[in-house]
This record gives structure tokens, sequence and C-alpha cells, in this order.
């Protein structure tokens, strides 16, 4: 490993850490420890590369602190989980960006996830079909192996035509990866929420549809929804250790 290139980690794991302490600081603890435990990593792969002894012991110590301070938080949020009071709530701003689903939903998905129920009675227009398309594509690309989605909706009573044959598209491509897409509606539902069955609740004011439209096609955060605007939104994320079934 080049100089060059232990010094582009060390700068890669000090943003990383940066992160988790803003993250640790705010409250929202499981986003933190994902980020200490990356910036850890980092850190670990430039300590082998440097060879000046107290350039070693500088790294060492502060591994050590920081993997100090994930274990507490992983202690803190075991036991608020064990109590059944683990909460920490994310405030989106108008136009903020950074807030992918893959960014948001991350820090929740371990390796033990295999079911997720979505409940949300806007799935019907096109952005809102292509949102939930996104999510379920963020579900397949992430190290978790997820087997059945539970779509819980309200039918487009305008025009559901177009729902449908969508939903039912989706639900043939899923079936051919292996995942099941367990689709039904409600006339009466509200509330949005999405559960997995590792036990996290992610609550969202706005649902899957938090995105501000882009400004045309070839407008930056089209494609990229880490570059999109959001609009003003909450999310509520608790943790039981019995998931329930929508």
């Amino acid at each position: 490993m080049t100089q060059n290139l232990a010094a582009g980690m060390e700068t890669s794991a000090i943003s990383v850490l940066k992160r988790a302490v803003e993250l640790d600081h705010g409250g929202r603890f499981q986003e933190s420890l994902v980020c200490y435990q990356e910036g850890i990593q980092l850190l670990m792969d430039v300590l082998k590369a440097v060879k000046d002894d107290s350039k070693r012991g500088h790294f060492r110590e502060k591994i050590k602190g920081y993997m100090d301070r994930a274990e507490q938080i992983k202690v803190h949020v075991n036991q608020l989980k064990e109590d059944g009071k683990y909460h920490e709530q994310i405030r989106i701003s108008e136009d903020a960006t950074g807030y992918s689903y893959e960014a948001l939903f991350k820090p929740y998905m371990s390796g033990l996830l295999t079911e997720v129920w979505v409940q949300d009675p806007y799935i019907r227009h096109t952005h809102q079909l292509y949102n939930f398309l996104r999510f379920c594509e963020m579900l397949l690309k992430a190290s978790c192996k997820v087997k059945t989605i539970h779509l819980l909706t309200s039918q487009d009573e305008a025009d559901n035509r177009q729902q449908g044959d969508a939903l039912a598209e989706l639900t043939e491509s899923l079936s051919a990866l292996g995942l099941t897409l367990d689709l039904q509606y409600s006339s009466t539902i509200h509330d949005r929420e999405i559960r997995f069955d590792n036990g996290w609740i992610i609550k969202i004011g706005r649902g899957l549809d938090y995105f501000k439209r882009p400004k045309g096609r070839f407008s930056i955060g089209y494609c990229d929804y880490d570059l999109r605007q959001c609009q003003e939104t909450n999310v509520d994320i608790f943790h039981t250790k019995h998931t329930k079934i929508l």
C-alpha cells in the first residue's frame, strides 16, 4: 500500500468517524455504531500500512478509543432493546439531501433480516410505484437475505389499472429472483410504517414518498436518490423483540 493510498484512507476514516461522533452526540446511536465500525476498519487498514512506530502508537490509541465508545453504544442499544425502550428520531429538513433508502435503512438491516412489512396507503401513482421498486432493489442489494416482502396499500380509485399492472410486473420480477411479494389492499389504512423481522420498526411521516420531484429527467438527483432533495418529514425508529404482522 503506497503512502498516498494510506493518507487517503486516513482522510476517509477521519470523515466517517467525524460523522459517527456527530450521530453519537445527536442520540442516533444505531447509525453512529455503523459509522464507528466502518471508521475503525479504515483506521486498522491504515495501521497495517504505517511503519513509523510513533504513528502506529497514535493510531492504536485512536482505534482503542473508538472501539471502547462503539462497545459502550452497543451495550446501551442492546439494553434499550431488551427493555423495549429504544426510540430515536431523524428529522429530515426541507431540501435536505443524502437520505436515499440505502442511507436511511442500512443501519437497521442486519444479516438476520429475512422478511419485511411495508404499510403505505400511497403506492399508487407512477412516482410512488417507482419509490417502492427502488425500496425493493435496495433490499436486494443489501447483505441481508430478504425472502418475503409484504405490501399493504390502498387501491387507486380513479385508475387502478396502472397500479395493478405495475405491482403484478414487480411481483413477477421479484419471484424470478427468489423473493415473494405478498400484496394486500385496504381502503381504511392511513398510517405508514415499515417493519423488519429483526425487530426494527421505521415510521416515516410521508412514507416512502419523501423525495421532491426532480426539476427534469436530466437534473442531478433524478437517478441517485442521495442527491435528490427531500420534503420535510420525521422518521421515528423503534425496536421490539416481537415483530407483529401488519
